[in-house]
């Protein structure tokens, strides 16, 4: 069995996280399928929005704590080899969400834990249903934060209130998610799978290269300084300027009706 499915439909590829019998847990075989699965739909001109949910009741429910048991057993040594392979294995995810030049939205259902957390925040929206739960929780098994999220997560909600999550691992419902800034959407948790499609159609039928350009200035505004942000500005500003997108909407508006976007 695949531990992830993709199913495009629409302009949207939905890439589902499939190890519901342990909460989709990320393997090892997960992350290799999930990476090649986002370099796929990068490149697919048909996918104009990517939505990244959880088979069964759970979202992600972090990494797979289970498979580190044979881990453990070796020497400090050895441990410290393995898992800083381990983790730069999810750099390659993180590095091609971010560079995606379209919107990935997480679709949150259940458990979002440790890794799960951080998949869902390095997404640009989080949509979560009422019953959904989120906990960093990676200080309950030991060890500190790795998937980014000790680069979104402080970015999100404030270095204070990052470290609370963190150094406590508490669990919080999605209302607090959201109160807090860590996701944009609660939906009762019957309507999660139709409101993620109409989110997800909304952008799907949008000007989606202006998507791609908007995603690059804000990330790289992160860390740019003021002069190099706005020339950034003008530059992707101009770009978009001379395509399709743009033609369609400046004469939408002088034509007062709704404009028709092709995502070119």
């Amino acid at each position: 069995m695949s531990h992830l499915e993709v199913n495009i439909a629409n302009g949207i590829a939905y890439l589902t996280m499939n190890r519901p019998e342990s909460r989709n847990a990320l393997s090892m075989e997960m992350r290799a399928q999930l990476c090649d699965a986002l370099h796929d739909v990068e490149r697919d001109e048909a996918v104009r929005c990517v939505v990244l949910n959880g088979a069964g009741e759970h979202f992600m429910a972090g990494g797979d704590v289970k498979g580190m048991g044979e881990s453990i057993k070796k020497s400090s040594e050895e441990i410290r080899k393995e898992f800083i392979l381990r983790i730069h294995d999810l750099h390659p995810i993180m590095f091609a969400m971010r560079r995606m030049p379209k919107p990935i939205i997480a679709s949150c259902r259940g458990a979002a834990a440790g890794a799960g957390v951080s998949v869902a925040l390095a997404c640009d929206l989080v949509i979560a249903a009422e019953d959904a739960f989120f906990t960093l929780a990676y200080c309950k098994i030991g060890t500190s934060p790795d998937g980014s999220s000790s680069f979104h997560l402080p970015r999100a909600v404030g270095i204070k209130k990052a470290m609370e999550i963190a150094l406590l691992g508490d669990r919080f419902d999605a209302q607090t998610a959201k109160d807090m800034g860590m996701i944009n959407f609660v939906v009762p948790t019957d309507k999660i799978d139709e409101e993620t499609e109409k989110l997800a159609t909304r952008l799907a039928n949008g000007p989606t290269h202006v998507y791609g350009n908007t995603k690059a200035l804000f990330y790289r505004s992160l860390e740019s300084e003021f002069e190099s942000q706005l020339q950034a500005e003008a530059e992707y500003f101009s770009d978009c300027a001379s395509r399709q997108d743009f033609k369609e909407g400046v004469t939408a508006f002088i034509e007062k009706r709704s404009p028709v976007f092709t995502g070119k």
